[in-house]
């Protein structure tokens, strides 16, 4: 995911330039911290108070200059508004929050306005086009039969959750007036891996795999997460 994020970043931005992005929902502060290492002006927007600590304790492990393009914010994100200008932001991240969110579109729409135009919307969603493909793949029948009607499913962490469809986030995202520009596939072949499988000593390969199976089809349409990139008009 981090490559097809560069990929667009570079695509759409010239090389050099300092964006300002904002990460809603940034857990641990992965891609925040990375992107900070790239230069980049990041806020990071958390709710949840572990993963808060959690980013506070990586970024303090980073050198000063990078400690001071970022900043943490403690909030769910429906709440952009209050805390940012319209238009404040190049690049917008929403990974991984989509399924926790029981009606998305108000906080897409609000995301929609932080973006400066010409800026890129990053989402990170559960694909609930490919959602009998676990089930059926484990050989629980009756799980894949249930999944092919629905966008509910739970999760790994026992968590009862939403999935998006690809048609239903592009007619959204054409409505908030940030199009979507490309989608990629995520976790293609490792959905299945076991959350304890072992790393492999050389994970280039596996990545290669991902990253190629992610931009073609039909592999793309059956990964179990979606990244969606809109473009603010």
């Amino acid at each position: 995911m981090a490559r097809q994020l560069d990929e667009q970043i570079a695509g759409r931005f010239p090389v050099g330039r300092r964006l300002r992005v904002l990460d809603v929902g940034m857990g641990q502060g992965t891609q925040a911290l990375r992107l900070a290492r790239a230069g980049h002006q990041v806020t990071g927007v958390e709710q949840d108070a572990t993963m808060i600590a959690a980013a506070r304790e990586r970024l303090a492990g980073e050198p000063e200059g990078i400690r001071e393009r970022v900043r943490l914010v403690e909030s769910d994100g429906r709440d952009t508004g209050v805390h940012f200008l319209p238009g404040s932001f190049d690049v917008v991240l929403c990974h991984g929050v989509l399924m926790y969110v029981e009606e998305p579109d108000p906080l897409l729409a609000g995301l929609a306005r932080m973006i400066a135009p010409g800026g890129l919307l990053s989402l990170l969603v559960r694909n609930a086009d490919a959602l009998a493909l676990r089930p059926g793949l484990g050989g629980d029948w009756a799980g894949a039969l249930a999944a092919f009607d629905s966008t509910a499913y739970r999760n790994r962490l026992g968590l009862d959750v939403r999935a998006d469809r690809l048609a239903d986030l592009t007619a959204t995202l054409a409505g908030i007036g940030a199009p979507l520009h490309a989608w990629y596939g995520v976790r293609v072949f490792t959905d299945t891996a076991a959350d304890d499988a072992e790393v492999p000593a050389d994970p280039e390969p596996l990545l290669a795999a991902e990253e190629r199976a992610g931009k073609a089809d039909p592999y793309r349409g059956v990964a179990a997460l979606l990244h969606l990139c809109g473009v603010r008009g």
